[in-house]
């Protein structure tokens, strides 16, 4: 159960951060969040799913 909500929270972050990472590079803003911080912030998100993914990968195996 662990392991599953694990590669869950993995898959969300890296697709949630690569929407962000797209949306704050190709889409001008319209609100009051200025692109630098979704592209921080999708680059953070991405990271953490990509660990998340190598942790789960490797509790797998063994």
């Amino acid at each position: 159960m662990k392991l599953n909500l694990q590669l869950i929270a993995a898959t969300f972050l890296s697709i949630g951060g690569l929407v962000l990472l797209f949306c704050g590079t190709f889409i001008d803003p319209e609100g009051q969040i200025h692109e630098t911080i979704l592209v921080a912030f999708g680059e953070t998100a991405t990271f953490a799913g990509a660990l998340f993914g190598i942790d789960y990968v490797y509790k797998k195996r063994s």
